[in-house]
Parts: structure tokens; C-alpha cells; sequence
């Protein structure tokens, strides 16, 4: 019942697509990066959007044996330091919650047992990522986690849905990409008129007319950041995502809904939005904080290197029933025809800390 006094003239609210098209038809266009950052905003907000019943799966939600080796690389390279002071597991961005709790059972067993904290702003999963860590503490971003004690960080799938800029060659230079209002009032991706020709590395700038570049300046942010800390505090970062080694052309921009690739600029809020990650963008962030950075490798290479092969020979012999799910899990998570290739892993360190297993 509504309360006492308010009256309907039966309006509709608009949604968020209407909003959006709305505000730009009021507006005029905006840069890719701005839409992005709306979209997967309302998107990720609004829903829980892992699994076979949602839009895409993620490694940990393929098996345990993801969360639970990154859990045991993370617990090695703490054992090695030689400290004995509980650090922070940090994770970035984590789903719903699966990674996290099977790598923190994992690290109790390898005797470590950190405090958790969650960098995630969707009331959605941090739902499910309560029911699957009971005790994480939850951050909207970065810079209020904790500052006395070292961190230990993930970021799996992470990267490649925050926002990217592109830049297009023109035949009169370098041009930011924006979305407009195209035929008939659907979203469009446009030209725009500013040059960007500064943003392009100088050895791409020569490329053909219609050539692509893309660039993460809120991804470099938030690993500089970390990277910072780190640096203070003492701690590690994994950061596993696909994506590429830069400086490169092309556009990665997608959108995938109920496991199929999408029209990025179609049904606004009701697609996951993502691009390939910039390892070398990454590791250079890392580096101009004095880090030490490791890879990229490939997350097949890595997750062999960690012993996933033994670790399913021990499930299968515990579940001879599952033996063939597990066979298949550990396939997809490995093989260079599925996972194995296209993600990669990357790591980096305080200077005093050893290089984590995987990535030798």
C-alpha cells in the first residue's frame, strides 16, 4: 500500500536505457569510457550475473581447484617472507563469492587464516558474497582498505570490465569514440571531434585510417594504487583476466549475455560489457611504484606450474564418480583451446617479497 496522502497519476518511470538515451539526446554523446561506466554499473547493480543460468562463468565457478591453488600460491609466498602477522586477503570484483571462500579454506590448511576484504559495490553479490565468507568486510573502493598489515590481493575477471577509451585514426589524426544517437535514435558509437593523438603510443601512431587503440586509465589507477601500498605495507597482487601484452591496435570492446556475444550498444544495462586487459599497461603501473612484476603467463602454464594436475588426480580418487567432471574442469581451465591461452596471469610483488610459484 502506498503511504497516506500520495497520490499516482499512473506515470511510468523510465528505465535505464530510456534514461540513458534520454540524457544524450539532451546531452549530446558521450565517450565510450562514460557508457561503459554506466552500463556495467546498472548492470552488475542489478543482478546476479555469474553461472549457467546467467550471462557468463567465471574459473572458480568452473572448480574449486582454481580458488584453492590461488589461495596455496598466495599462502607460499607468505610462508616465505617469513612473517608471522596475519595479512588481508583482498579481492577485487569477487563474483559471488567462490574463489574467495575456496581460497581462504585452502590457505587455513597451508596455516594462514587472514581476515577478508571485498572491493565490491552491487548490493547483488555482496548478498552472495556474504553467504560464502561470512566475515569479509566490504570496501567501495580501494583506498579504505586496511593500512597496518601487508595484502594480499586477487583481481580475476576484473579488469576487463572497467571502463576503456578508444581512439580511432582519422585521416585527420587520432579521434576519441563516443556513443550517440545513430539512425532511428539507437545508440551508435560515433567520431568524435577532439584529437587524442597524445594518448597514442608514438609507435602506433602511423597506423591506417580506422585503426583502433584502447586505453584503461581507471585500470592503471586502481593498480598503482594497490601498487603504492603494497610498497608501504608489504603483499602481493595476482591479477588473472584474458587480454594482451600492449602497446597493440584493435578493438576488444563485447558484450555477452546468457553466454553469446551481444550488441554492446543494444538493451543498455542488460549486457556485460568487457575488453582485453593491458598486462604491459599493468606491470608498468606496478612498476613505477618499485614493485617487482611477474608475467604475464599463461593461466594454463600457471595453474599447471601450481600442481592442478595432482590436485585433480586427488579429487578424482576422493569422488571416483566425478572423475570425468573433474577431467573436463581441469581441461577447460588449462587447455590452450579454452582458458589456457587466452587468460593470463600476472603478478607482482613488494620488493623484499619472493616471485610467487607459477610463473617460472
Amino acid at each position: 500500500m502506498p503511504e497516506k496522502g500520495a497520490v499516482s497519476f499512473g506515470r511510468r518511470e523510465p528505465g535505464f536505457a530510456e534514461r540513458l538515451v534520454r540524457s544524450i539526446h539532451a546531452g549530446g554523446p558521450i565517450s565510450l569510457a562514460h557508457y561503459i561506466a554506466q552500463v556495467n554499473s546498472h548492470y552488475y547493480g542489478t543482478r546476479n550475473p555469474l553461472g549457467a543460468g546467467g550471462d557468463f562463468i567465471t574459473a572458480p565457478e568452473i572448480s574449486q581447484m582454481f580458488g584453492e591453488l590461488t589461495g596455496l600460491c598466495l599462502a607460499d609466498v607468505w610462508h616465505r617472507t617469513g612473517m608471522r602477522e596475519p595479512p588481508c586477503y583482498v579481492e577485487l570484483g569477487p563474483g559471488r563469492g567462490t574463489l574467495a571462500a575456496d581460497a581462504l579454506r585452502a590457505m587455513q590448511q597451508a596455516r594462514l587464516a587472514p581476515l577478508a576484504h571485498f572491493v565490491e559495490t552491487s548490493p547483488a553479490l555482496r548478498a552472495h558474497q556474504s553467504a560464502a565468507v561470512a566475515h569479509a568486510k566490504f570496501h567501495d573502493d580501494v583506498d579504505t582498505l586496511p593500512t597496518d598489515r601487508p595484502l594480499l590481493v586477487v583481481a580475476n575477471e576484473f579488469f576487463d570490465a572497467l571502463p576503456i577509451a578508444q581512439a580511432i585514426r582519422t585521416e585527420d589524426g587520432w579521434r576519441e569514440v563516443m556513443v550517440g544517437l545513430g539512425e532511428g535514435g539507437a545508440l551508435a558509437p560515433l567520431t568524435g571531434e577532439r584529437r587524442v593523438d597524445a594518448r597514442v603510443p608514438q609507435g602506433l601512431r602511423d597506423a591506417a585510417p580506422g585503426s583502433i587503440h584502447e586505453s584503461c586509465v581507471v585500470g592503471a589507477t586502481i593498480m598503482m594504487t594497490l601498487a603504492r601500498r603494497i610498497a608501504r605495507q608489504g603483499g602481493v597482487m595476482i591479477a588473472i583476466d584474458y587480454g594482451y601484452e600492449g602497446p597493440a591496435l584493435g578493438d576488444t570492446l563485447q558484450a555477452v549475455r546468457a553466454h553469446t556475444y551481444a550488441d554492446v550498444f543494444a538493451d543498455p544495462g542488460e549486457n556485460d560489457l568487457t575488453a582485453h586487459v593491458d598486462f604491459t599497461l599493468l606491470g608498468n603501473a606496478a612498476r613505477q611504484e618499485g614493485l617487482g612484476v611477474h608475467g604475464p603467463v599463461g593461466q594454463g602454464a600457471f595453474l599447471e606450474r601450481l600442481g592442478i594436475g595432482a590436485r585433480a588426480r586427488t579429487l578424482a580418487s576422493a569422488q571416483p564418480e566425478r572423475a570425468e567432471e573433474i577431467e573436463a574442469a581441469r581441461h577447460r581451465l588449462v587447455a590452450p583451446d579454452a582458458m589456457g591461452s587466452l587468460f593470463k596471469v600476472l603478478a607482482v610483488t613488494h620488493p623484499d617479497w619472493p616471485a610467487p610459484e607459477g610463473f617460472a
